[in-house]
């Protein structure tokens, strides 16, 4: 049975499942025949090479793809409910409040997939730097994770509780 912090797992609550899976099946189906007509209506225009509307759809039919890609991902990966949770111990669906060490800066977030945004406070997605360095540790624990400018900073877990919404 896989750990309720595999990686690999995304938790999504029903409304952002059912969100999720109505996107993936509107452009997996009507949006790719759209996209379709799109790129035949501007091939029928003339020369290729000077045909900025068929560039433009072309670009836009690569993007949907990509979407459509990470969706399905998502989709396959996902579990429904709420991840099984221990307070105290930070994980996925956990309420995080954490203290830079050095500071006096508290910061209090949701440890979520990005597809939960509608949250009411700030979400952190799991596999961001401060996520991954953070999930499985408990009140009272350090970690030290390297920020996009490659310098180190640590936080203390003040607190980690299971998120109730709003």
């Amino acid at each position: 049975m896989a750990d309720s912090r595999d990686e690999n797992v995304t938790w999504l609550t029903q409304e952002a499942y059912d969100r999720l899976k109505a996107e993936y099946e509107y452009l997996s189906g009507p949006g790719r025949v759209d996209i379709a007509k799109k790129i035949e209506a501007a091939r029928e225009e003339g020369d290729l090479k000077e045909n900025g509307g068929y560039h433009a759809a072309k670009d836009e039919q690569g993007k949907m793809e990509a979407r459509i890609f990470h969706l399905r991902q998502i989709i396959d990966n996902a579990k429904v409910g709420e991840a099984p949770k221990a307070e105290g111990v930070v994980g996925p669906g956990m309420t995080v409040t954490i203290r830079f060490v050095g500071d006096d800066d508290e910061v209090t977030f949701l440890l979520a997939s990005r597809e939960e945004s509608g949250a009411p406070i700030d979400v952190y997605s799991p596999k961001s730097p401060l996520g991954s360095a953070i999930n499985g540790k408990k009140i009272g624990e350090k970690a030290t994770y390297s920020m996009p400018n490659g310098r180190q900073n640590t936080v203390e877990i003040l607190e980690a509780v299971p998120y109730i919404g709003n």
